[in-house]
């Protein structure tokens, strides 16, 4: 379990990242939010985003819309719940 403390904005995200069935208004900006105050985001000059989670690392694209994808959503489950972040906290 982890001891960083989430503001109301960034359970928000975390609930929806973790909602059944997908949800399909998840913001990318929100996702940064929550992924900057849990991790370590990384903006890299071909505009992809390396995202460290605990031990692990990932590079996500940004989505062409506002929302993340469906794929995206599965990635983000696995790694904030691998490094403890889950809804349940």
């Amino acid at each position: 379990m982890s001891t960083v403390k989430l503001n109301g904005h960034h359970r928000v995200t975390l609930d929806k990242i973790f909602a059944h069935p997908v949800s399909h208004n998840i913001e990318w900006h929100d996702v940064v939010s929550l992924l900057k105050h849990v991790g370590t985001v990384t903006e890299e000059s071909n505009h992809r985003f390396l995202i460290t989670l605990g031990t692990e690392t990932e590079t996500f694209d940004p989505p062409r819309g506002d929302a993340i994808d469906e794929q995206q959503v599965v990635d983000l489950r696995r790694m904030l719940g691998n490094a403890g972040f889950t809804p349940d906290q």
